[in-house]
């Protein structure tokens, strides 16, 4: 094997090579045509870059092989004393941990501050935001617990007591228009769990709200602002839930305000006020039925001009389904047999039943029904559906349910045989002639 040596390389190189001239030179295998390259220390050990090795002038020359020279890292650990004196700085800034009686009350503090100081700076103002976002992002961690825990019962105790007793329930109503959206929807939660939670088997918030029933005269008009209609809305159909809330509501003007709130052109207004006046007629039997008894005649009379009468396809719809959700209803039993012995509100769901629409069709089936299934129809209602027995027959010969329903089916099979044997105590009725329907 022949040995060819040659150091070619940066100034630093050369000197490190003379320096180290009497070491071991690095070689050079000719036959191998390879370097054999190793790092060179200095006098102090530490590594420096290796020589770039090249085969002597008079050899055949072949590009160079680059090593890349690797640092090593050195890691210094600091004194001990420093790693305490890290330790304490970094417990000082520390986010401070309030109990739920002492998030109440900052909660308070920020809410008196926003709904007082509307002209002070954009800054201070959005930091005052800030804090009062993260004191009810902590509310709503102790009243639902986190992802791996459930929520303590006692700490839920005492915030549902300290919330309610500074009536922060008012406060939060009062500035929700204030709010961002973002933190409107978590105040939003934070309410309506609040409603919920029992403290020694007793609902807080039921006893509250005997006490301040008009905090509902500032939920139910926020559907005339369309900015607050869906967050004031969400809350009042969680303060529903209390029946006290519910009768209070029925027996105000509130009520005839719905119909209008239905028809706002505003889609999600329309719709979460349809969702609210539904809840109200449905949510507390005992409490609806003495209402429908008290205030039939102007209801009804209402509902059928603005909800069943209506040119809007939604409140339509809605309207009617609603209707055979309270008239089926087995605790509104006295309320069914009033309505379906009217003529005027029979003609109402017999035009229901020639909408081109077959869901609305479907649902005025529903409510028809109990006009021909009523064992005490008055005369006048027998006559028309005699005279309109053939155009009723193929009508309910052509509707089909939107899915197989053998409820249906037997209900359909039903209202046809009994219109079928009907028989007409006063064949010559003039109203009869009004009352023809196309299906």
């Amino acid at each position: 094997m022949i040995w060819s040596y040659r150091i070619i390389g940066c100034d630093r190189s050369l000197q490190i090579f003379t320096r180290h001239r009497r070491q071991k030179p690095i070689p050079f295998c000719y036959i191998c045509n390879q370097h054999l390259i190793s790092t060179m220390t200095n006098k102090t050990g530490t590594e420096r870059r290796p020589a770039l090795l090249f085969q002597c002038s008079n050899l055949p020359i072949s590009p160079p092989r680059c090593v890349p020279f690797k640092k090593k890292k050195v890691i210094r650990t600091p004194p001990k004393f420093v790693t305490t004196h890290l330790k304490i700085m970094k417990g000082l800034f520390k986010p401070k941990i309030r109990s739920p009686v002492e998030l109440v009350r900052y909660a308070q503090e920020l809410l008196l501050f926003i709904d007082r100081n509307e002209e002070v700076r954009e800054q201070k103002r959005a930091e005052k935001i800030s804090e009062l976002n993260k004191t009810i992002s902590q509310m709503r961690t102790i009243l639902y617990g986190e992802a791996d825990a459930e929520p303590n019962p006692d700490a839920c105790s005492q915030l549902t007591q300290e919330f309610f007793k500074e009536d922060m329930f008012r406060l939060f109503v009062t500035c929700i228009p204030k709010l961002n959206s973002g933190l409107r929807q978590c105040a939003t939660h934070v309410l309506a769990n609040l409603q919920r939670q029992q403290v020694k088997s007793r609902i807080i918030a039921s006893e509250y709200f005997e006490n301040n029933m008009d905090i509902m005269d500032i939920l139910i008009p926020g559907y005339e602002d369309s900015d607050i209609a869906i967050t004031y809305g969400s809350i009042a159909r969680e303060c529903i839930r209390h029946q006290c809330v519910a009768k209070y509501v029925l027996e105000s003007e509130h009520i005839r305000k719905f119909f209008d709130y239905i028809q706002n052109p505003i889609f999600y207004v329309a719709s979460d006020a349809s969702a609210t006046f539904r809840k109200l007629l449905t949510r507390h039997k005992s409490t609806v039925a003495g209402f429908f008894t008290k205030n039939f005649d102007w209801f009804f009379k209402e509902y059928n001009m603005k909800l069943l009468e209506s040119t809007n396809y939604i409140t339509k719809r809605q309207g009617v389904k609603l209707l055979g959700d309270i008239l089926l209803d087995n605790s509104n039993s006295a309320v069914m047999v009033q309505y379906v012995s009217s003529l005027d509100n029979m003609r109402i769901l017999m035009n229901l039943l020639r909408d081109p629409n077959k869901a609305i069709q479907r649902d005025a089936f529903d409510v028809f029904k109990l006009f021909v299934a009523n064992k005490n129809k008055p005369p006048e209602i027998t006559s028309v559906l005699v005279a309109n027995r053939t155009k009723l027959l193929r009508f309910l010969d052509d509707l089909k349910p939107e899915k197989a329903n053998e409820g249906f089916e037997e209900d359909k099979a039903e209202i046809t045989r009994q219109i079928s044997i009907l028989e007409s105590s006063d064949p010559s009725s003039s109203e009869t002639e009004n009352c023809d329907i196309e299906c």
